[in-house]
């Protein structure tokens, strides 16, 4: 059986930018903000441990190269974990999505696309286990089966909240995430780019079913309001209080609710090699 690790203590980078630099950075279990002017590797370094990790959400800790992860409990050979990036850009595949029958045009649509079906499979899995209590029955069943349906109706209430300004709700009748606005049916590839981004980051948390996993994020604020920034951290953490969130960001609105100890800068972990 694979054991999986509940959070990375430690990342460790041999070198950054052709051997010149050394990373060291020591993490809090919970949330972490690497900050730094341009240029300064910020990026560089979230992408070397991502780059480092298999496909599926998992990596055996042991194959790493160059990229050293010290992970509790200190056995653990597997850690989840997902990758949010910043930018909507144009559809790199768009001749694979054509083929497939569906409308979506950059890499945030297809980001969304993946995620409605790993949102079917996560409703399955809660639905089966709704069941299994029901079935069992007792005189907590009622309020167990409650319980396991609790993140997902905050998650609709969350983004419900989060566009009430334009009057979107989340059909919450339907299988896959659809919006009402004005009598209109809308699906998630027409939001726009702010829209997607808090949806696709939400949704990536939520569909964790509340398991330990690490939630990179490389300057998330980008296409966010600024009011959803303030917010982002304290709404990730309530949708599942087991993820450890690992970020870079040039906003001074994230840490805006209580988050400043919590940012680490990138002079701060890093040994300058002398070639």
């Amino acid at each position: 059986m694979q054991k999986y690790a509940d959070y990375i203590q430690q990342i460790e980078i041999d070198s950054l930018w052709s051997g010149r630099r050394h990373i060291k950075w020591d993490l809090d279990k919970k949330v972490n903000i690497l900050s730094g002017v341009n240029g300064e590797g910020k990026s560089t370094i979230l992408n070397k441990v991502v780059k480092s990790l298999s496909q599926g959400g998992e990596f055996p800790s042991h194959m790493l190269k160059g990229v050293h992860l010290k992970v509790v409990p200190e056995d653990a050979k597997w850690i989840r974990y997902d990758v949010i990036r910043s930018f909507d850009r144009p559809l790199m595949n768009i001749d694979v999505v054509a083929k497939m029958d569906i409308s979506l045009a950059t890499e945030l649509d297809w980001q969304l696309f993946q995620l409605q079906r790993k949102y079917l499979d996560y409703q399955v899995n809660i639905g089966n286990r709704i069941i299994d209590v029901l079935r069992k029955g007792g005189p907590d069943a009622a309020k167990e089966a409650q319980l396991i349906s609790e993140p997902k109706n905050r998650f609709h209430d969350i983004i419900d909240e989060l566009f009430a300004n334009t009057g979107k709700k989340i059909i919450r009748t339907e299988n896959e995430i659809r919006f009402s606005q004005i009598g209109e049916t809308l699906v998630p590839y027409q939001l726009s780019s702010g829209e997607k981004q808090i949806l696709a980051i939400l949704l990536t948390v939520l569909i964790q079913d509340n398991k330990h996993f690490v939630l990179f994020m490389d300057e998330p604020e980008v296409s966010l309001h600024i009011e959803w920034q303030k917010q982002l951290i304290d709404l990730i953490l309530e949708l599942n209080p087991n993820v450890q969130i690992i970020l870079t960001t040039h906003s001074p609105a994230l840490i805006m609710s209580g988050w400043a100890d919590m940012v680490t800068e990138v002079s701060d972990i890093t040994d300058r090699i002398d070639n």
